[in-house]
């Protein structure tokens, strides 16, 4: 069931799930949602005690999380309009002479993000085709040394690497518990940097699922400069 607290000006939203366990617990996911696990016996004026005690620490994940969401701002896929990929920007530029359907395509030449197409409504599509592309190529050419690297150093033999590519909403990555590494294409846009953050960030969910001091320690150890990385994610795509 959904319910809610004040705190201050804030209103806490959570789930609650009973279960026969002997302790409450409170875990704040990447959506920001707020999922209470509490014993069958537990009354809810307790619960909501309990999460009024935590409020500041559930305000301050939600704040993590909500920096780490895609914020990526829209462009216009017009010639003259500047648009990201790895770090840098180009300028788009529509050739359209001499072109038929079959020669369309996207290239990078000099400061210029070139789109051969002599159909203006293809333009968008095609940008985003040659988008996907790269994030398919790039990413597999980052992660996969990556992964190999830590699987090797945290004796995880037993995980196999995967990569996919979705586009999420509120996040820029996530690992699943048997090391399949899932990318939101949008970080194509981003420094090379700042996708090896997201790919290790996701990589030290398969030690910590949580965001503790531990996992936090861990990151630090695997890239010592990830604060920096986040930072910089953080403000070139928004």
């Amino acid at each position: 069931m959904i319910e809610s607290i004040q705190f201050g000006s804030k209103r806490i939203n959570f789930l609650v799930v009973y279960s026969a366990r002997k302790t409450l617990g409170i875990t704040v996911t990447p959506d920001l949602d707020v999922l209470v696990k509490a014993p069958v016996d537990s009354s809810m004026d307790k619960i909501k005690e309990k999460i009024l005690k935590k409020a500041p620490w559930i305000i301050k994940q939600q704040s993590f999380f909500l920096t780490f969401h895609p914020k990526t701002t829209a462009r216009k896929y017009i010639a003259g309009e500047t648009h990201l990929y790895l770090g840098r920007q180009y300028l788009l530029k529509i050739i359209n002479e001499g072109l038929n359907n079959t020669n369309e395509g996207v290239k990078l030449k000099g400061k210029f993000l070139v789109v051969f197409t002599n159909n203006k409504e293809r333009v968008k599509s095609l940008v985003e085709s040659w988008y996907l592309q790269k994030a398919n190529e790039k990413f597999s050419q980052m992660a996969k040394p990556l992964f190999t690297s830590f699987a090797s150093k945290h004796n995880l033999s037993l995980i196999t690497y995967h990569l996919s590519l979705r586009n999420m909403p509120t996040r820029w990555g996530s690992c699943t518990p048997k090391g399949k590494i899932i990318l939101n294409p949008e970080l194509i846009k981003a420094p090379k940097g700042c996708i090896e953050y997201v790919i290790i960030h996701e990589l030290c969910h398969l030690i910590h699922h949580d965001h503790t001091q531990k996992f936090i320690d861990l990151q630090t150890k695997e890239m010592p400069q990830w604060e920096k990385w986040k930072s910089k994610l953080e403000s070139i795509l928004a």
